[in-house]
């Protein structure tokens, strides 16, 4: 794409083409506010990508839908973009606290004691995840104390049995990215409320993993893309950014943009690589530096047919061993392109990274042949995408929040800094992390640029 050096203008100016900006351009865009978009990359998406493998459409970002993700879904409708099931028929296999076996349902196969203290952990904390705030967690009546523990020393507190610990160490690593003595526990529980809860953000049939988009996620992005049309400009990464109560002058890859408004819609930690004259608010700033992006990395494993279901197994399983924590079958809709799909997070995913790409795949196999049988070590086609690799998204699946961050600049996620406004999925009020999230981000965003 060439390199223009003209000054371009518009009422407002979004950096990033995930699909937090692309919406909030589209509905600027409807409102008859005039628009661009910047985006560093060579496509649109942000932390969605979808790529031909072996002739299916594979996700390698985002992929999943659930029954409650209302804006997700309507605008998949409206793109005419397909919806198909998560596979899940079968027993879903485990590894741990040194305990291996199968089950079925939701409960894993733990002593009698475990799920008891399985059953009153979850019900306690569903509990009090509930009274969170969804909009202004700082404001918890026990925001202070909660916001000065990690998730680690919650799960000390909330469960007593080392099968239950183990559970919640994979629910962690698997949502979050991270290891729970990284995440802090109002942090970790406004995430959870803002989704409708634990059970809600892990389970498949009624929960945030229920459907996926046929042709992939990466469809929602280009949609909105298309809408824009040339108002969309790729290879523009934004070096600088000057404001002030008029308006902000931005210098890019792509040359420099002049707009009324700006919107945002960048991880914090991204959005912290921009100059910013003069320099943002404190809290703003501080907030940049202080919420990292988690560490995942999706490895799949394609097969000629998808041996598990013979085996009555139904592709998932979950284990705090390494180096996958969670695993699921990845089939599309149709049946094409059988695969078992890994995710390798967290602590795991940061040590694995360092080791050699044969080493790494060599393990997941292994792994995978522990959970289905001796054919899962002879893929057709093995593939990883490491987030962490990616220059302009730094990790995923979300920013994070460590003790102190969230109740001392959490208001800051949000507050807009003169003509600057932030979106994105971590500033959801629903749906925090998800492509949900992205969506109502945008929404908000976009009343705050057209309120007087």
């Amino acid at each position: 794409m060439s390199k223009s050096r003209r000054l371009r203008r518009a009422d407002v100016v979004v950096i990033g083409a995930g699909l937090a900006g692309l919406r909030a351009a589209d509905i600027l865009s409807r409102a008859g506010r005039s628009v661009y978009v910047v985006e560093a990359r060579d496509r649109v998406g942000g932390r969605t990508l979808t790529e031909s493998v072996r002739g299916a459409e594979v996700d390698l970002g985002a992929q999943w839908l659930g029954p409650t993700q209302h804006r997700a879904r309507t605008l998949a409708d409206e793109l005419g973009v397909g919806l198909f099931p998560t596979p899940s028929i079968g027993k879903t296999s485990m590894e741990l606290a040194g305990r291996s076996g199968t089950f079925k349902g939701t409960i894993p196969a733990l002593p009698w004691l475990s799920l008891l203290d399985l059953q009153q952990s979850l019900f306690r904390l569903e509990r009090r995840i509930a009274k969170v705030p969804t909009r202004a967690p700082w404001t918890d009546a026990d925001a202070a104390m909660l916001d000065s523990m990690t998730v680690e020393t919650l799960k000390q507190a909330y469960a007593h049995t080392d099968g239950v610990r183990a559970a919640l160490d994979v629910m962690v690593r698997v949502v979050f990215g991270a290891e729970p003595s990284e995440v802090s526990a109002l942090f970790f529980m406004h995430y959870l409320a803002t989704g409708g809860g634990l059970q809600q953000e892990v389970e498949v049939e009624g929960g945030a993993q229920q459907d996926r988009l046929a042709g992939g996620a990466q469809q929602l992005a280009k949609g909105l893309a298309a809408r824009l049309g040339d108002r969309v400009i790729l290879d523009a990464a934004v070096e600088s950014v000057q404001w002030s109560e008029e308006g902000v002058r931005l210098k890019t890859a792509a040359g420099p943009f002049a707009a009324d408004r700006l919107v945002v819609a960048l991880a914090p930690a991204l959005a912290g690589r921009i100059r910013w004259s003069p320099k943002l608010p404190p809290d703003r700033d501080h907030l940049h530096m202080r919420m990292p992006m988690g560490s995942t990395t999706k490895c799949f494993a394609f097969y000629d047919r998808p041996f598990w279901r013979a085996r009555g197994l139904s592709g998932e399983a979950m284990t705090d061993e390494g180096p996958l924590s969670y695993v699921c079958d990845n089939t599309q809709g149709d049946g094409s392109a059988p695969a078992l799909l890994g995710f390798m997070v967290g602590g795991p995913s940061r040590r694995w990274q360092r080791r050699p790409a044969g080493e790494r795949r060599g393990a997941v196999l292994a792994q995978l042949a522990r959970f289905f049988g001796d054919e899962a070590l002879s893929p057709v086609h093995y593939q990883e995408k490491r987030w962490d690799d990616e220059g302009f998204t730094g990790g995923c699946p979300i920013g994070l929040m460590g003790p102190g961050v969230l109740t001392q600049l959490g208001p800051a996620l949000t507050r807009p800094v003169g003509p600057i406004h932030w979106a994105g999925t971590e500033t959801a009020s629903e749906w925090a992390g998800h492509m949900e999230g992205a969506l109502e981000s945008a929404e908000r965003v976009v009343q705050e640029v057209l309120s007087p």
